[in-house]
C-alpha cells in the first residue's frame, strides 16, 4: 500500500470496512431523516423484488415466443407480443419508481451524512483542533463536500446493484437448476450425471472473473485515495490564490504562484496516471469477460439443445436465464473500479468522522493551562505561562486580577508569543502552565488581530455575528454603525454580499468595533487591535472605549500607541523564560502552527 495513502486513511484503516460502515449507519439512523432513509430503502427492496419477479416472467415468456416462431404460428406469435407488452409495461413503471427512489435516497443520504459531519466539526473549538490533528485535518471541506457526495452516490448505486444482483441470482438459480437437473455427460461409454450443470457453470464462471478482477484491481483503492488527497491540495492552492489576488498582484507574484500550481498539478497528474494505469489493467479482465459472455450462455446451454432435452425456445430461455444469473454473479467484476472508488471515499469520510468523534485536545501531549471560573466576577491570570516551539513565555506579574470595567495592557517584545497568549486566554492554546479564571456566567468577546471574520450574508448578519440579527432592533444596528463612522452602510444592512471584498480594510476594522458596541459584552480581549488604525480612527475608538464601553473590562495584548495612557489602568509584560526544564513534547511540530 502506498505510504501517503496509508497516512491519509490511517485512523479508518485501523477499524476495518465493516466497522466504518457500521459507525456511519449508526449516525444515519440517529439523524433527523433516519426514518425517511429507512422508508426509502424498504421501498427500493420491494421494487427490486417485484422487478426480479417480472424478469423471471419475461424469461419464461422466451420459450413460448420462440417456439411460436419455430412453428410459424402467427396467432400464438401475436398473443405472445401482447403478453410481452404487459410485462414490459409493468417493468417500465417499476424502473421509473426505482429511479425516483434511488435518486431521492442519494440526496437524503447526503443530507444526513453532511449534517452529521458538520455538526461534529463545528462543535466549540473542534474545527480549530482538527487543523492540528495531522493528515486528517487537511482539507476537511473536501471530505465533507466532494467525498460525501461521491460516497453517497456510489453507496446507493452499488447497494441497489448488489441487491438486484442477489435477487436475480436467487430467482434464476432455480430456473437453471430445473432446466439442467437431469443433465449428464456421455463419456467412457456411460452417462455421468451433473445435476444443475448450468447453475454450477454460471457460478464457476463468475468466481473466476471475480478472482482475476480483485487480483488485478486491488491497488485502485489506495491509488484513488492518494488522487483525492492531491486534488484537495490543488483546489486549496487555487482557492488561496483567488482569496489573495490583491497581495499577489501587488507583489508581482503571479509567476511564483503559477509555479506552485504547476507543482500541485504535477502531483495530481502523477496520481491520476497511476489510477489510469490500474483501470487500464482492470479493463483487460472486465472487457475480456464481457466479450466471452456474448457467446458463453449459448455454449453452456447448447448440450441441452443438441441432446434433445429442450426445444429451440427452451434453448433461448436457458441462455437468457444463464445470462441473468451469470451477470448477477459478475456484479463484482463489472463494478470493481466503482467499488475501489467507494472504498477510497469511505476511508476518507470515515477517517474524518472518527477523528471528529474523539477528544482532539486530549490526543495531544504536554502540560496544560488550567481553566476555571472565578466567583467574584473578575478575570484572573495566575502564574500564566505559554509554551511554543520558539520557547516559553510568561507574564512578569505572577498574579493579575482585572476587575469589571478595568483595562489591562499586556506588552510583549519582538519574538514574544502574543498571539498564542491571546489564544491561551480564549482556551484555544492550552499548552503551558498556570491558571486562567474567567468570570462565571459572563460573556467574553475575543477580537483577533487583523480584520474580523465577516460571514457571507447580509451586513446585519456580519454586524451581529455570532448572534441572531433578530436579537437587535434595527435602530441599535444603525446606532452602532454610526458610533464608528460607518453611517453610509445603513442602507446595506439587508444586502447580501462578501463583505471582506466590498469593504475597505479600515471599514472592516471599524465594523469589528461596531459589533462590540452593538453587543456590549462585559469583557473584551483584543490582540493588536490598534496598530492598523490611522490617528483619527484611533481617537474615535479610544472615545468609544472610554465612553459607551466604559463598563467593559478589557485585556489588550500588544502595543497600544496613543491608547496606552488614555485607556489602560494596568500594564504587564510578556517575557521570555530564560531557562526551562524539559517538558513533554506537545506532539509532532507540524501539528501545531502558531
Amino acid at each position: 500500500m502506498d505510504a501517503s495513502a496509508v497516512s491519509l486513511a490511517e485512523p479508518a484503516l485501523k477499524t476495518g470496512v465493516v466497522r466504518q460502515v457500521g459507525v456511519l449507519l449508526g449516525a444515519l439512523r440517529r439523524s433527523a431523516v433516519g426514518k425517511t432513509l429507512l422508508a426509502l430503502a424498504a421501498g427500493i427492496v420491494v421494487v427490486v423484488g417485484l422487478t426480479a419477479y417480472g424478469q423471471i416472467e419475461l424469461n419464461s415468456w422466451n420459450k413460448p415466443f420462440y417456439d411460436a416462431i419455430s412453428r410459424r404460428d402467427l396467432e400464438d406469435f401475436i398473443d405472445q407480443l401482447v403478453i410481452f407488452a404487459v410485462i414490459a409495461g409493468v417493468l417500465l413503471v417499476l424502473n421509473v419508481v426505482q429511479r425516483w427512489l434511488t435518486e431521492t435516497l442519494q440526496y437524503k443520504l447526503r443530507e444526513a451524512l453532511v449534517t452529521d459531519l458538520v455538526g461534529l466539526w463545528l462543535q466549540p473549538r473542534r474545527a480549530f483542533w482538527l487543523q492540528g490533528s495531522g493528515p486528517m485535518g487537511a482539507h476537511p471541506d473536501q471530505r465533507m463536500h466532494d467525498d460525501t457526495l461521491k460516497l453517497c452516490d456510489l453507496s446507493v448505486a452499488l447497494g441497489v446493484g448488489l441487491l438486484q444482483a442477489a435477487m436475480l441470482f436467487g430467482s434464476f438459480a432455480g430456473v437453471l437448476w430445473v432446466l439442467s437437473k437431469d443433465f449428464s455427460f456421455f463419456y467412457g461409454g456411460q452417462d455421468h450425471p451433473v445435476p444443475g450443470f448450468m447453475l454450477w457453470a454460471a457460478i464457476l464462471y463468475a468466481i473466476a472473473g471475480s478472482l482475476m478482477t480483485y487480483w488485478v484491481g486491488k491497488g485502485l483503492i489506495t491509488r484513488n485515495a492518494e488522487r483525492y488527497a492531491r486534488e484537495g491540495e490543488m483546489r486549496f492552492s487555487l482557492t488561496r490564490i483567488n482569496e489573495h489576488l490583491d497581495g499577489i498582484s501587488l507583489a508581482g507574484g503571479e509567476a511564483d504562484e503559477k509555479r506552485r500550481v504547476a507543482l500541485h498539478l504535477g502531483e495530481v497528474l502523477r496520481a491520476t496516471a497511476r489510477v489510469v494505469l490500474g483501470l487500464t489493467n482492470l479493463t483487460w479482465v472486465t472487457a475480456g469477460f464481457g466479450w466471452v459472455t456474448v457467446i458463453a450462455p449459448i455454449l453452456v446451454a447448447a448440450p441441452l439443445y443438441f441432446s434433445g432435452k429442450v426445444s429451440f425456445g427452451g434453448l433461448m430461455m436457458a441462455a437468457a436465464a444463464f445470462t441473468q444469473a451469470q451477470s448477477s454473479l459478475r456484479w463484482f467484476v463489472d463494478n470493481f473500479s466503482a467499488i475501489a472508488d467507494w472504498r477510497a471515499t469511505l476511508l476518507r469520510v470515515a477517517g474524518l468522522r472518527q477523528v471528529l468523534s474523539t477528544d482532539l485536545e486530549a490526543r495531544q501531549s504536554g502540560s496544560r493551562i488550567a481553566y476555571t471560573e472565578s466567583e467574584g466576577g473578575t478575570l484572573e491570570l495566575e502564574a500564566l505561562e505559554v509554551r511554543a516551539w520558539t520557547g516559553h513565555d510568561r507574564l512578569d506579574t505572577p498574579h493579575v486580577v482585572v476587575q469589571p470595567g478595568q483595562r489591562l495592557l499586556i506588552l510583549g517584545g519582538p519574538g514574544a508569543e502574543k498571539t498564542l497568549l491571546f489564544r491561551a486566554l480564549a482556551g484555544l492554546w492550552p499548552w503551558g502552565s498556570g491558571t486562567v479564571r474567567r468570570p462565571r456566567g459572563e460573556t467574553i468577546h475575543f477580537m483577533p488581530r487583523g480584520t474580523p471574520y465577516l460571514p457571507r450574508g447580509t451586513l446585519a448578519e456580519a454586524l451581529t455575528y455570532a448572534m441572531e440579527p433578530a436579537r437587535y432592533p434595527r435602530e441599535a444596528m444603525v446606532d452602532a454603525l454610526a458610533s464608528v463612522g460607518l453611517q453610509r452602510l445603513e442602507p446595506l444592512l439587508d444586502k447580501t454580499g462578501r463583505w471582506e471584498r466590498e469593504l475597505s480594510m479600515d471599514e472592516q476594522l471599524r465594523l469589528g468595533f461596531a459589533r462590540v458596541v452593538l453587543q456590549t459584552p462585559p469583557w473584551l480581549v483584543m490582540d493588536e487591535a490598534f496598530g492598523a488604525f490611522d490617528d483619527d480612527t484611533l481617537t474615535l475608538i479610544i472615545e468609544l472605549l472610554n465612553g459607551r464601553l466604559a463598563g467593559t473590562g478589557i485585556v489588550h495584548i500588544g502595543s497600544a500607541g496613543e491608547a496606552h495612557d488614555r485607556v489602560f489602568t494596568q500594564v504587564v509584560r510578556l517575557v521570555k523564560v530564560p531557562e526551562v526544564e524539559p517538558e513533554p513534547d506537545p506532539g509532532p511540530e507540524e501539528d501545531f502552527e502558531p
